[in-house]
């Protein structure tokens, strides 16, 4: 990766692109405050030891996410990455997806600089990529049939329960939309699959010909490198064992499933109502399909949205909606942009210390 190309990519993590998301993700939890606004029901809220504890599992479950990932990282890089790196990576890695667009590859690209400056050889830090982002999506993919399976069409796409103040509203349309992403997900990652697995010298040939039609031709040469990053990752992991892709697959299960149970750690800590905490997680699952195509840096304002909507019938005090909804988004992205521009710096001071 040429010197041009590093600072272009560190264009993106400018303070600019760190105010938008969250000024975006403060103003809609504002504007659904605004609306929701009762001094009543701010009077009946107490910070008891229910709620310490609770909220000091969700800090817990923060922790065991990013180990979660460090450890993958461990696993993926054959331990060529000591654990004080990772977290340099891991942490860089979580700030730039919260800069930039999932719909666009997230943090993918930043990653891929940061992994190569870390004495990672290209093939290498392609292969690592590719699979990381591989398993995250097969998680996804794995679990949204599931739990679907499980509880049902009605109680992940409608209100559970009638007399709720907070109902799902657009259950029908979201239920579509939904299985179209899903299956897009779905599709994306076999072909990724058979490309890495399989044959990934037939995938570039069938991309650079799909891509050869005048619509789509701009884009040729940048796919035709996509294929190329393909074989060399492809290369990469087929010298790997059975028990590489058992760990690096736990670890994507242990990171995203401590990631989905923060909101029920959060929840439970003000509303300690009787509700199924398996359905919550269910819902979360949805959800994280769903945003996966929000135009907006780290899903800034999709996010809230969705909190209130998907998850905001398992909240007794309306009141409160929006200030969990922020207070999910400070452990799940707000973190990592402090955390990012503490780490950016010195960072950046180590691997182009002799610049």
């Amino acid at each position: 990766m040429t010197d041009s190309s590093s600072k272009d990519i560190l264009k993106l993590l400018t303070p600019r692109k760190i105010i938008f998301p969250i000024l975006l993700g403060l103003g809609v939890a504002g504007i659904y405050f605004y609306h929701k606004f009762n001094p009543g029901d701010f009077a009946n809220i107490q910070w008891t030891w229910h709620s310490t504890f609770w909220m000091c599992l969700a800090f817990l479950l923060m922790v065991i996410r990013d180990l979660g990932y460090m450890y993958r990282l461990r696993v993926v890089t054959e331990e060529k990455i000591t654990w004080r790196h990772c977290f340099d990576v891991i942490m860089l890695w979580e700030f730039a997806s919260a800069v930039v667009p999932s719909m666009i590859g997230g943090g993918m690209a930043v990653a891929m600089l940061i992994l190569n400056k870390e004495k990672l050889k290209m093939g290498k830090s392609i292969s690592v990529i590719m699979f990381t982002s591989f398993l995250d999506g097969m998680f996804m993919a794995v679990v949204a049939p599931i739990v679907y399976f499980i509880l049902g069409r009605e109680a992940l796409f409608a209100s559970i329960n009638p007399q709720s103040v907070q109902q799902l509203s657009f259950g029908v349309e979201l239920f579509y939309i939904f299985w179209v992403i899903y299956f897009g997900l779905l599709g994306y990652k076999l072909m990724i699959a058979y490309a890495l697995f399989i044959n990934a010298r037939a995938m570039k040939y069938f991309l650079i010909r799909l891509f050869s039609f005048k619509m789509f031709r701009k884009w040729r040469h940048r796919i035709a490198q996509t294929g190329s990053d393909m074989i060399l990752a492809s290369e990469e992991l087929k010298q790997q064992s059975i028990m590489y892709w058992l760990k690096s697959f736990a670890a994507t299960c242990v990171s995203w499933s401590a990631r989905f149970i923060i909101i029920n750690c959060i929840i439970l800590a003000f509303c300690p109502s009787d509700f199924s905490n398996f359905l919550l997680y269910a819902r979360q699952s949805i959800m994280g399909i769903l945003m996966l195509v929000t135009p907006t840096p780290g899903g800034a304002g999709f996010a809230e949205v969705g909190f209130i909507n998907f998850l905001g019938e398992f909240i007794t005090n309306p009141a409160l909606t929006a200030a969990l909804a922020f207070l999910w988004r400070l452990l799940s992205s707000y973190t990592y942009y402090f955390i990012g521009a503490i780490v950016l710096p010195m960072w950046i001071r180590r691997v182009y210390k002799k610049k």
